[in-house]
């Protein structure tokens, strides 16, 4: 990706899986330090997502935006509507499975969720579909090098904007 693209990692307080490692894939955070952050207005956005509170820290994103960076957001359909109320520029592509099949098999195979939870997930994915058209791209991850293409050339069609264009005088 990008050097000029950052990442920002959510956090969450919900247990790590197996291989996850806490401050590449999420911050885990106990509840009560959750709960600290979002009284100190420590998120940009936050939701509840399957009983577990998921946020994107508000210092990271901020700082990395002062610093001309963009910021790219891993987040589910709550917390994107929630940044789009307050970043009206932020640009929002939804990611679609290649197939609800697939979907279904991706969420199996992580063989971390229990039957119950597995439908649980499966018929929010239905639902969330509704919210597509909310977004301004959609890219399909059926194969993830060339979903990271795609998502690349977002970024670069974005850059060239007319409405983001702000040009530069000799001499400033």
């Amino acid at each position: 990706m990008n050097r000029d693209v950052m990442l920002s990692v959510s956090c969450t307080t919900r247990a790590p899986r197996k291989g996850e490692v806490h401050g590449k894939n999420y911050f885990f955070i106990s509840r009560d330090k959750f709960i600290d952050m979002v009284e100190n207005n420590g998120f940009i956005e936050f939701a509840e997502v399957y009983g577990n509170y998921y946020g994107t820290p508000r210092k990271f994103v901020e700082e990395n935006l002062d610093k001309g960076k963009d910021v790219l957001l891993e987040i589910d359909i709550q917390g994107a509507l929630k940044v789009k109320e307050r970043f009206e520029e932020g640009v929002f592509v939804f990611i679609l499975p290649p197939s609800m099949e697939e979907l279904k098999n991706r969420i199996i195979n992580r063989g971390t969720e229990s039957e119950k939870e597995i439908l649980r997930r499966f018929e929010s994915a239905y639902k969330e579909l509704n919210y597509v058209s909310r977004y301004n791209y959609f890219i399909i991850n059926d194969r993830v090098d060339a979903a990271a293409e795609k998502l690349q050339a977002v970024l670069i069609a974005e850059k060239c904007r007319v409405d983001r264009f702000k040009m530069k005088l000799i001499g400033e």
